[in-house]
């Protein structure tokens, strides 16, 4: 008999709040949230099981690269409490993003999206498809920054889809800078999944060493206590490692 058990490897990374139902965790850019295999050799939930126990879990996800707010549960109980929560839409959240060119005012993109099944194409990617679920995400631009041609923009999606404000920003034509999915050719986003791009390609194909994407608010109501986080991380200030305009490659929208 072969038993295997996820022992925490805790790496520092401490939450910024804590009640005894849940804490919060402003994740960094680079670090998975769970772990993929049971080869990974870290994620987040090494830490959050490290503090608060084998019983505590994230309730929601956030992709690798994207950097920002995560809440956990700290229970069983809790954890479904907050689930529930997310699946019903209490809990509102917002994001930061450097996108490329220039937006001057708020829109929204209403498309659906569905899961891409064919991998002859490319792996992990969500398209925008009639037969797809709805999907909903309101913005509203911050500044314009000309010397990179680059807008920062706040973001409010009202589903939680996969991959959801990357695609429909991708779908308008203003992709995340550092996406190395959507924006990019399709040899080199599967180049990336598949872990031989360099460090020059990437910077050169995508705009930034990391996507430009952070969960910066987080609020909802729980057992009668209202809660508003805001992220402490100074997102705007990454404008500086963007990618000059005609340092970087411009993708061909059909």
């Amino acid at each position: 008999i072969e038993v295997k058990m996820f022992v925490p490897q805790g790496r520092g990374v401490e939450p910024i709040f804590t009640t005894p139902d849940f804490g919060l965790f402003d994740k960094p850019s680079g670090v998975l949230v769970h772990p993929r295999t049971r080869f990974t050799n870290y994620s987040l939930l090494d830490d959050i099981r490290h503090i608060y126990g084998k019983d505590a879990n994230a309730i929601h996800r956030i992709d690798k690269e994207t950097s920002g707010l995560l809440l956990v549960s700290r229970n069983k109980e809790s954890e479904r409490k907050l689930k529930l929560m997310f699946e019903s839409r209490d809990v509102k959240k917002s994001y930061l993003a450097w996108v490329r060119g220039r937006i001057d005012k708020p829109f929204k993109v209403n498309v659906p999206l569905k899961r891409n099944d064919d991998f002859s194409t490319i792996k992990l990617k969500v398209l925008v498809d009639p037969d797809g679920k709805d999907a909903l995400t309101y913005f509203e631009p911050i500044e314009y920054d000309e010397v990179h041609d680059a807008t920062l923009i706040q973001a409010f999606p009202h589903t939680g889809r996969q991959h959801q404000i990357r695609v429909h920003l991708f779908h308008v034509k203003h992709p995340i800078i550092g996406d190395p999915i959507y924006g990019v050719p399709t040899e080199v986003a599967i180049k990336y999944l598949d872990k031989e791009i360099t460090e020059e390609e990437r910077l050169y194909y995508m705009g930034a060493k990391r996507l430009l994407l952070h969960a910066q608010t987080l609020t909802f109501d729980y057992q009668g206590v209202s809660y508003s986080f805001n992220s402490k991380f100074d997102f705007e200030s990454l404008k500086e490692f963007i990618v000059k305009p005609d340092k970087r490659f411009n993708f061909c929208f059909p």
